[in-house]
């Protein structure tokens, strides 16, 4: 994933670095408001409308703040009254993810899958604590995420992490 992200254009990787670090949707990060930056906020996502809190880094802040326009922290760059697109974000990872010919289905939405995989990993399994982060209604829909990676491990093999661990 890593290739894929150095191959983005620079403001929809970090829209791609937000996605990884906090588990929220494209469309919930492009349409982050400039004013409401901090380092502990709250947002409503746009497809369940649950709130939810987000926390950042010092560094992703840093560079958010960096990024961020007069309204909007990922400003369009046609309208600066408008905010970038989901789309626009899914077509850039799109064409890098054909650049490197990857054979999986990479989209903006399995950053978010990522999210829960490695949280899912640094919380010792925890199902329920990984559905709280993602704010899933059901176990089920988390457990799919969950499923995912054993899916991919199986099929694609070891991850780069595992590889260069040993």
């Amino acid at each position: 994933m890593e290739h894929v992200l150095a191959a983005l254009t620079p403001a929809n990787r970090l829209v791609c670095r937000v996605c990884v670090a906090t588990g929220l949707r494209v469309g919930d990060v492009v349409s982050l408001r400039s004013a409401a930056l901090a380092r502990q906020f709250w947002i409503t996502e746009q497809k369940t409308g649950k709130r939810r809190r987000v926390n950042l880094t010092d560094e992703l802040l840093s560079q958010l703040q960096a990024q961020a326009g007069p309204v909007w922290v990922f400003s369009s760059p046609k309208d600066p009254q408008k905010h970038r697109t989901r789309q626009a974000v899914w077509w850039d990872v799109k064409r890098a993810a054909k650049a490197f010919r990857l054979p999986q289905n990479v989209a903006p939405h399995s950053l978010r899958k990522l999210y829960a995989v490695d949280l899912l990993n640094r919380c010792g399994g925890n199902l329920g604590r990984v559905q709280r982060a993602l704010n899933h209604s059901d176990a089920a829909t988390t457990m799919i995420y969950a499923m995912s990676w054993q899916l991919y491990q199986s099929k694609y093999g070891q991850s780069n992490r595992e590889r260069n661990e040993k």
